[in-house]
């Protein structure tokens, strides 16, 4: 009998890979799919919120071995915290339905917070998933960056290294800071899309 621990694991690592599912993806260089959700703290929020500014999205799943890899190493905060100092807004998206792994309620998504010494500008809820599938999102971390004028200029990775090893973050090419950086820099990104990695988004149905 395999350990519901383990059974967990493995899973988490079959799906290290995922197929782009292109037709529910959302284009580079197109508008970005406008959104609205109520935040952690019962606060609505829309995308068109920031117009005019650079927007992170990420999708996170607490219980995802990729995403502890980011938030163990102080590396997903320290990459919040530049985003922020570049004047972009970060939107973590917790797409995990309820009595799935990685749901939380607003409560839950503060006390994530709270012990992760994370900085995003909002967590925003999505039990029914509805962002996630507008987006496309597949994996935890998935992520995308969006441009002052409102269009995708990234979608993808984190990084090039699909691993749950701390010690891969600093051989890998960062993905998602390289797009963040030419996007604030006003220029192309040179890889606008990566294949994401990680664990499933673990959508309702």
């Amino acid at each position: 009998m395999i350990n519901p621990l383990l059974r967990r694991t493995l899973l988490c690592a079959s799906l290290a890979f995922l197929p782009t599912l292109a037709a529910a993806a959302p284009a580079i260089g197109q508008a970005a799919p406008d959104f609205s959700a109520v935040d952690s703290k019962g606060k609505p929020v829309k995308l068109s919120d920031f117009a005019g500014k650079p927007v992170v999205l990420e999708w996170t799943n607490e219980g995802c071995p990729y995403v502890r890899k980011w938030y163990g190493s102080g590396e997903m905060q320290k990459l919040q915290r530049d985003a922020a100092g570049m004047g972009a807004v970060w939107l973590t998206v917790v797409s995990s339905a309820p009595g799935e792994q990685g749901y939380v309620d607003g409560a839950g998504a503060d006390a994530m917070v709270s012990k992760a010494k994370a900085a995003p500008a909002h967590v925003l809820l999505d039990p029914e998933g509805r962002i996630g599938r507008s987006y496309g999102a597949q994996t935890t971390p998935h992520m995308y960056v969006i441009a002052a004028d409102g269009k995708l200029a990234y979608m993808g990775g984190i990084d090039s290294i699909a691993s749950t090893r701390i010690e891969d973050i600093p051989k890998a090419e960062p993905y998602a800071r390289e797009a963040l950086q030419a996007v604030v820099a006003g220029q192309a990104v040179s890889k606008p899309v990566t294949r994401a990695y990680g664990c499933s988004v673990k959508y309702k149905g």
